[in-house]
């Protein structure tokens, strides 16, 4: 996985700068790996700043406000881990069983 420093990611998202991405750093929403050098940035912690950016600039939303967004994002990316890991464990099952569990997954879809 690919580890970016501090100037590498503010040459690749040009939205932040250095003061504004160590405070979301020091506030928590945007987790580095540090090492010797100092923090470290992988793909992820670089989508993320992204949608911080986005969030503050292109939809305005008020600061108190975004840790409350990203805690909701952190739980739904979480779910979809979580289901996909489901799926994988049904396919690992006989044919019979995950016919079973797809009708019992759509009656429990119906109202």
């Amino acid at each position: 996985m690919m580890r970016l420093t501090e100037e590498e990611v503010l040459a690749e998202v040009r939205e932040v700068g250095i003061v504004r991405l160590r405070l979301w750093v020091e506030r928590g929403w945007v987790v580095p790996r540090r090492d010797l050098t100092g923090p470290t940035f992988d793909e992820l912690d670089v989508a993320r700043i992204r949608l911080v950016c986005q969030l503050a600039d292109e939809l305005a939303v008020e600061e108190d406000s975004l840790p409350v967004i990203l805690s909701l994002v952190d739980q739904l990316y979480a779910t979809r881990r979580d289901l996909r890991a489901l799926a994988r464990a049904v396919l690992q099952e006989p044919e019979d069983t995950r016919r079973r569990i797809h009708q019992n997954y759509r009656a429990a879809l119906e109202p």
